[in-house]
């Protein structure tokens, strides 16, 4: 054919760079490709996730103005760049400081790899655990034995954990009682648990600074609130004064719950399968944070 010709000696003519791949070359992606691997999952573990999702929006949308030569969106985008870079570094910086954190660890490959055995393990989540907090829960719902459980989902609750005492026992009820039995030394702040394990107790929450908030809520309920803001955590709260049981997700909270109820809406949030999910209301948009 006429045509491939021409375009075989227009190639064979002219200066087109020749493209050629070295050992060297090779190791440099498959150390860029390794980079990018752990920044998306260690993003995926953090806040920085769903800022992510935001940035791929905003960066959609710029696309679609520079196509439709939107001339003063484009300047303004320019113009704020440079205070966006740093206004993320500053966001991010506490999750920035544990990945630099994490470099140091002989642990680095097991935090990069998905499949390692121990993270899989911790994240199983059983239906025994289930019933073992919420044997829990009402046990000193009975007796008014104030509580704070928070369970850890996808966000990482590590910097969370470090302000506690590390407890990694295996959930129990009786462990949960003790724990937020009067007068010991691990009863004050709140318990998290990843997977099936107690982490650690005694942990400091961020308050929520919601204006919505009933005034009669204690320093647990607010607690609650505040963790489930800034993270996908479900939280449960006992309370000391009257010994009923709550329930805070996604900066909403649930009030009076009893066995059941505990039970149904941690199925739920939980994505929990089986015949205990069938006729339990959707979380969103009911129970707002208002007593």
């Amino acid at each position: 054919m006429e045509w491939y010709d021409k375009a075989v000696d227009f190639l064979k003519n002219s200066n087109v760079y020749r493209v050629t791949m070295d050992f060297g070359d090779i190791l440099e992606i498959l150390i860029i490709a390794l980079i990018l691997y752990y920044i998306l999952v260690w993003m995926k573990t953090t806040r920085a996730w769903a800022l992510l999702k935001g940035l791929i929006v905003i960066c959609a949308f710029l696309v679609i103005a520079s196509l439709m030569q939107m001339n003063t969106i484009l300047w303004m985008a320019e113009n704020v760049l440079g205070f966006a870079v740093t206004a993320l570094i500053i966001v991010l910086q506490p999750e920035l400081r544990k990945a630099l954190e994490e470099l140091g660890k002989k642990n680095f490959i097991s935090s990069v790899l998905p499949f390692d055995s121990s993270r899989r393990e911790e994240g199983n989540f059983s239906e025994k655990t289930i019933n073992e907090i919420v044997k829990a829960c009402v046990e000193m719902g009975k007796v008014k034995t104030g509580a704070l459980i928070v369970i850890e989902q996808k966000i990482s609750l590590r910097d969370y954990e470090r302000t506690g005492i590390d407890v990694d026992g295996i959930v129990s009820s009786q462990l949960l009682i003790n724990i937020f039995e009067h007068n010991t030394p691990l009863h004050d702040g709140a318990v998290i648990i990843r997977g099936n394990r107690v982490t650690s107790a005694t942990c400091y929450l961020p308050l929520s600074d919601n204006l919505g908030l009933s005034k009669e809520l204690g320093t647990r309920h607010r607690a609650a609130v505040g963790i489930s803001e800034v993270t996908d955590s479900l939280t449960i709260i006992v309370s000391e004064e009257t010994g009923k049981i709550s329930l805070a997700y996604e900066g909403e909270i649930r009030y009076n719950l009893d066995a059941e109820g505990l039970k149904a809406n941690m199925v739920q949030i939980l994505n929990r399968s089986g015949e205990e999910t069938k006729g339990i209301r959707k979380w969103k948009g009911r129970s707002r944070a208002k007593k």
